[in-house]
């Protein structure tokens, strides 16, 4: 009997090949522990409410009253909710023929892309223009789009930095294009050296891969470093020389730890640079509402916009997005709301202000307990997570771990993600998921569980670790 189109054997190859840890193996084993009654703390996705971060109480009043908006003719709606909230939602859904249960223009509401072009003109000191700005279900699909634009075969090679975030290595796979890597050195806080760019090309064009694009994480993400204007300028002008596009992946700009280095959009650096480059070079930035202070991963909302790319390009990816018909439109609601707060005078104001600072500061300080508990840990190394929302730390295995593994026929770092999510419920991702120089090892845990559980978290990993080491012999 012939083979049918979904039998395994004959599926895309493309799906077989992408690959995506963070809901891979130890995830997938974590979650069986937990219908065995095992009590599992999921730090594998960066999923903030998930691990009990609270939201934030004006997009919520808002979009409850634009998801009911029968209680806006309710005489005691004010007594619910305050007043500049029913002065959003009834604004939002004057702007929606339908409401939040019709599609919108593909793109996303017009009002909305306003809102985002808007954010961004304050930010960067430069205007928008709403109509090179596309809402998204969250960051991921807009990153899918563009790539999906810029691969056209196996030749196509996309620059990707390594540790990288899976979302690229496997969406990248699944398109069929060649991932290029460039590593992050370690030793210098996760910092990027043009020179080993240059010799990235260099090696992939040898082999006959047409470099188009170079995607940079900024926070890094599993390596949550900052980049400095700097080192964006340098970047900037390597993609120049290069003839590359370049992905911005800027989804944690509100997510920084330290004062040295405040994050700086690469739209900024771009247009502060001038001619020639601030007119040619091709840029797309994506953001969502899925990280920050929000964490409203569950409404998929996000946004990219796009820099100095040709109308006609334009043209093809709005054809494309038309296909899907309409992004999510509770979730462009969230996205007007993080890019349009509450100002000062609001009724709002000062609650949104509390809670947002509280957040931040909160993991601000989680940074530091986690960064400090693992390098008191025997062969655990680790620098500080200067932003976003993860910690990647080094384990140091002793030979006779690595040994084990391989005969389990396990990557080395995935044996102990397994062992340590076994004996603390700890459901981690193992740093090749990531992608890490041959020989060397990590974990990505978030920074997310409660300020008040991590001590005891820290403790728990460091008594696992300290009773791995012993055991295999380090």
């Amino acid at each position: 009997m012939s083979q049918k189109a979904l039998d395994y054997e004959s599926i895309n190859e493309n799906v077989k090949k992408a690959q995506y840890a963070v809901r891979g193996e130890l995830y997938l084993r974590a979650s069986e522990l937990q219908k065995e009654g095992k009590k599992i703390i999921f730090t594998n996705v960066g999923n903030p409410h998930a691990l009990g971060q609270k939201p934030l109480t004006f997009p919520r009043q808002v979009v409850a009253l634009c998801q009911a908006p029968f209680l806006l003719e309710d005489p005691n709606v004010g007594l619910i909710f305050p007043a500049d909230a029913i002065a959003r939602a009834k604004s939002y859904l004057s702007l929606i023929p339908g409401g939040l249960v019709a599609y919108s223009d593909s793109r996303g509401i017009p009002a909305i892309r306003k809102e985002v072009a808007d954010f961004i003109g304050r930010r960067d000191g430069y205007p928008s223009d709403p109509e090179l700005i596309y809402l998204t279900d969250g960051a991921s699909k807009g990153v899918m789009q563009i790539l999906n634009t810029i691969i056209r075969g196996e030749g196509d090679g996309i620059l990707v930095p390594v540790p990288q975030y899976p979302l690229y290595s496997a969406t990248i796979a699944l398109f069929g294009g060649s991932l290029v890597p460039y590593y992050l050195e370690e030793t210098a806080n996760w910092g990027l050296d043009i020179n080993d760019l240059r010799q990235s090309v260099a090696q992939a064009r040898s082999k006959g891969i047409n470099v188009r694009a170079m995607v940079i994480i900024n926070p890094g993400n599993p390596t949550g470093q900052c980049l400095s204007e700097a080192n964006l300028r340098e970047i900037l002008n390597f993609c120049f020389q290069e003839n590359l596009v370049l992905l911005g992946d800027e989804v944690y700009q509100q997510n920084v730890y330290q004062d040295e280095r405040p994050f700086i959009s690469s739209r900024k650096v771009l247009l502060d640079m001038g001619p020639p480059i601030s007119n040619e070079l091709q840029l797309i930035s994506f953001h969502t509402v899925s990280k920050g202070y929000w964490g409203e991963c569950g409404q998929r909302g996000g946004y990219f916009e796009m820099t100095n790319i040709p109308p006609r390009t334009v043209d093809e990816i709005y054809k494309v997005a038309s296909i899907s018909l309409s992004p999510n439109v509770p979730a462009q609601i969230f996205m007007g709301l993080m890019v349009n707060p509450p100002k000062p005078g609001d009724f709002s104001y000062d609650q949104y202000i509390s809670e947002s600072k509280g957040i931040l500061e909160s993991l601000r300080r989680r940074a530091r307990i986690m960064t400090d508990g693992f390098n008191s840990c025997k062969n655990v190394v680790c620098n500080f997570t200067e932003g976003a929302m993860y910690s990647f730390p080094q384990i140091r295995l002793p030979p006779r771990a690595i040994e084990s593994a391989k005969q389990l026929g396990k990557v080395p770092d995935v044996l102990y993600c397994l062992k340590l999510l076994e004996a603390t419920g700890i459901s981690t991702v193992p740093g090749s998921g990531f992608g890490q120089k041959e020989g060397v090892f990590h974990l990505r845990t978030t920074i997310l569980p409660a300020e008040e559980d991590m001590p005891e978290i820290m403790a728990s990993f460091k008594k696992f670790n300290d009773a791995f080491m012993e055991e295999y012999g380090a």
